[in-house]
């Protein structure tokens, strides 16, 4: 990337081939340029030629950059823009402390030198705080132990300007991509957790023994009740978790992180 020039026009990875392969390579990137609100909207109709697929809703995506250089910092809004995603731009780390992430997939691309707190004491202050946003380092001065050290912290690319536009642009994708993954866990493992708790203590009892594999009798026996009533029990308990299988109810139970005894 030139900071001191216009940015360039930067095209979306579309190849057309006759292989297979490469067809489903441009249609996946696509899929995820258009899902994470990276797509433009001029890139919408190539969408719909590769993919074949319908209108999709984009989720509401930003990038963060904290840059000291003024002339970098406006080159990649510029350019971030340009591909329609939406960006804050802060001079130093301690304005970007101060700012509420985006109820949306985000994700940081840091200087890693910078006044005051530096890139990676930035990153290190992130984990502290507990705060989750895929970070992407851009650096003119990096060496391999710094770049360890970053990734080791969980960065998602480390690149050494000058970095060619499209090498950004990938790394924003699958930063945005592994954060938008991260919000789906949570809130899947929200629901749950409120499912679970909607249970009656008794549900509760029932639902450990039922995932240790214990069969209606035994159960039966345990809780001293009919294998008749175990067996609506268990449909009730079901339906509560809205399991449809039982590798569905076991997969919720492990992610609740509940306690049970093999058989």
């Amino acid at each position: 990337m030139n900071p001191h020039g216009n940015v360039r026009p930067v095209d979306f990875p579309v190849r057309r081939s006759t292989s297979q392969t490469k067809k489903s390579r441009s249609r996946q990137k696509l899929s995820i340029a258009f899902d994470y609100g990276i797509c433009s909207y001029t890139h919408r109709s190539a969408f719909t030629r590769v993919c074949r697929r319908g209108p999709l809703n984009p989720s509401k995506s930003r990038v963060f950059i904290v840059e000291d250089d003024l002339s970098m910092r406006t080159a990649l809004k510029n350019l971030l823009r340009s591909v329609g995603l939406e960006t804050e731009a802060f001079g130093c780390a301690d304005d970007f402390l101060q700012t509420e992430l985006a109820d949306g997939p985000n994700c940081l691309v840091l200087d890693i030198r910078l006044p005051g707190l530096s890139g990676l004491d930035l990153q290190a202050e992130l984990i502290r705080q507990k705060v989750h946003i895929p970070i992407i380092f851009i650096t003119a001065h990096g060496d391999i132990p710094m770049s360890v050290r970053a990734m080791k912290a969980g960065a998602v690319e480390f690149l050494t300007k000058p970095f060619r536009d499209q090498d950004l642009l990938d790394a924003i994708h699958v930063a945005l991509a592994r954060d938008w993954a991260r919000r789906q866990q949570q809130g899947e493992l929200a629901e749950f957790r409120r499912r679970y708790e909607s249970l009656t203590p008794r549900q509760r009892e029932l639902l450990s023994l039922v995932i240790s594999g214990r069969s209606n009798r035994d159960v039966a026996h345990q809780f001293g009740a009919s294998e008749i009533t175990v067996k609506v029990s268990r449909r009730n308990l079901m339906q509560k978790m809205k399991a449809t299988t039982f590798a569905e109810l076991f997969r919720m139970a492990s992610e609740l992180r509940i306690p049970y005894t093999k058989v």
